[in-house]
């Protein structure tokens, strides 16, 4: 899949960029509560997942209460 077919944002994921998105997608992740069961290290080992994407993504479950599994 190219990420040009890959939309903007997906669920309530805070836009993270289209090569984040596409990662997340591919491993069945759309949603911050999903996002929250995993650990940063498995989001980074993600292809396409990087240092700036987790820190939108630990912003955004902040906000809701929620933290990383690690």
């Amino acid at each position: 899949m190219s990420t040009r077919d890959v939309p903007a944002q997906i669920g309530d994921l805070p836009p993270i960029g289209r090569p984040a998105n596409s990662a997340l997608l591919a491993a069945g992740i759309t949603t911050l509560a999903q996002v929250a069961a995993h650990g940063r290290r498995d989001l980074l080992a993600m292809h396409g997942v990087g240092p700036k994407a987790i820190r939108i993504l630990e912003a955004a479950l902040t906000e809701r209460g929620q933290t990383f599994t690690d």
